[in-house]
């Protein structure tokens, strides 16, 4: 059990509350943290150049405290070209600082090569930290560290990419490791589901090669004390195109999609397929029904609060969830949770590859590390589809790209059908309540956040009401 924990020093508590409310992964945004550091570990630099500490600090200024992952290194001298990772510089003497009589420099441990070292270093050797332990997940050695730089534009977590060579100096396939932000007592999804895809033989996910997970005091954990993972290393794929800037070359370009939806069909309900076989499979239960509904329901909820004009479909929504409660569920499985075209990227000489399986961030971490629908993944597929065709048509108003979404939602099904061995659509109900819970979900979020795209998911919406009433009179 983690045992007494030492607090941040003066130095940092003077400046970190301001600089972690301005980063991208910081959830809480509008205010400012109110940081005790609960936990953490000191990495060992071999080129003894820098002090590397992990810090993780929980935020208890919003009504449910959050976790969040500081690495930081401290060095002597100024880092060449991180000016913009300088979090805070220790004035020569302080009694705070690490120890040096000299000034020393703070930095964001990520934009720090010798953080990326110590931590590959972590997973590879299978190394034990304090409270935290690293897991060699490949069968060879990647090769040595030649540099790191981090990945620009992520939201929620925080992507170093590794450059490698062999021991002869030629250079080697890159990694990218993915250092989680904010930290949830529970195994990460995209860690092991990943993982369990890669173990199977798939060659439609990256390649694992380490992970490091963590303990850390939680007063709601299981006695006391939560776990999870920390930091994910994977193969990085360079220099290719994820599906949505593929599909929406097509669409800008008038190309016809179908074969590329047919294909990523066939790549979908292969992953399904591998992952039914490594994780395994159950029955859905009347629970998992009542808990789906539950959900379907309170996202409809909030849709209306958003948009009362919803309330036009209201009789469509609320016999779509009926229908799944006295549908016929196929099996439980673990899936993607979060799919959709930017999810996918597409690889000359190997085709469709899947990444990012954390599942929809919204949803608490014991809810996506659960086995689910198949048909959600395909739902939020669907969705997709509409998404390239209606950010098209934001960008050209009067022109319509709908028969093209058309199209390659078709091809799609039919690729996925074809490799599963069954048509999502012999499951019309439960495929169209998920295609439409999926909408409800973007009618808020583009309410709240981008209200010009909010015709996309409310045509979507309008669509399926129209078609249930088809099916009605029909």
């Amino acid at each position: 059990m983690p045992g007494t924990v030492m607090p941040l020093p003066a130095t940092l508590t003077a400046v970190l509350p301001q600089w972690v409310a301005r980063q991208r992964w910081y959830a809480g945004k509008g205010q400012l943290p109110v940081l005790r550091r609960v936990g953490g570990l000191r990495l060992k630099d071999p080129a003894a150049e820098a002090e590397i500490d992990v810090h993780l600090l929980l935020d208890e200024s919003g009504r449910t405290p959050t976790l969040y992952q500081v690495p930081l290194t401290t060095r002597a001298h100024r880092l060449p070209g991180a000016e913009r990772a300088l979090v805070a510089t220790a004035a020569p003497g302080s009694p705070d600082g690490p120890g040096s009589p000299d000034a020393q420099y703070i930095y964001d441990a990520p934009h720090d090569p010798a953080f990326a070292g110590a931590l590959l270093t972590l997973m590879l050797d299978e190394e034990h930290v304090g409270l935290a332990s690293g897991h060699r997940l490949a069968t060879t050695d990647p090769g040595e560290l030649v540099s790191a730089r981090v990945l620009v534009g992520e939201q929620s977590n925080t992507s170093i990419i590794i450059q490698l060579a062999d021991p002869a100096g030629v250079p080697a396939k890159p990694l990218i490791c993915k250092l989680f932000r904010v930290l949830h007592h529970g195994q990460n999804p995209d860690v092991v589901v990943q993982s369990a895809l890669c173990a199977a033989g798939s060659t439609r996910v990256p390649r694992s090669v380490g992970c490091v997970s963590g303990q850390w005091p939680d007063a709601g954990a299981p006695d006391g004390v939560a776990d999870g993972h920390l930091a994910f290393v994977q193969e990085f794929l360079p220099g290719v195109e994820d599906a949505w800037r593929v599909a929406l070359a097509a669409v800008a370009s008038g190309s016809d999609f179908s074969d590329q939806a047919r294909s990523l069909g066939r790549a979908t309900a292969e992953v399904h397929s591998t992952l039914a076989q490594a994780m395994g499979t159950r029955d859905a239960t009347a629970d998992d029904v009542v808990a789906v509904t539950r959900i379907m329901r309170s996202r409809h909820s909030a849709a209306l609060s958003e948009v009362p004009a919803l309330a036009d479909h209201e009789q469509m929504v609320t016999a779509s969830i009926r229908a799944v409660s006295s549908a016929k569920w196929p099996a439980l499985q673990r899936i993607h949770g979060d799919y959709h075209l930017g999810q996918v990227l597409d690889v000359p000489g190997r085709g469709w590859v899947l990444v990012d399986f954390e599942g929809e961030p919204l949803r608490p971490l014991a809810e996506r590390t659960q086995p689910d629908l198949a048909l959600r993944d395909v739902a939020g597929m669907l969705r997709s589809f509409d998404y390239v065709a209606g950010s098209w048509e934001q960008e050209h108003p009067g022109l319509s790209a709908a028969a093209w979404a058309t199209a390659a939602r078709t091809a799609f099904l039919e690729g996925y059908a074809s490799s599963a061995g069954r048509d999502p659509r012999e499951d019309a109900d439960l495929l169209n309540a998920l295609e439409l819970d999926k909408a409800l979900y973007e009618v808020v979020y583009e309410a709240r956040n981008r209200p010009t795209w909010l015709s996309i998911p409310t045509t979507a919406i309008a669509r399926l009401s129209a078609g249930r009433r088809s099916d009605l009179q029909s």
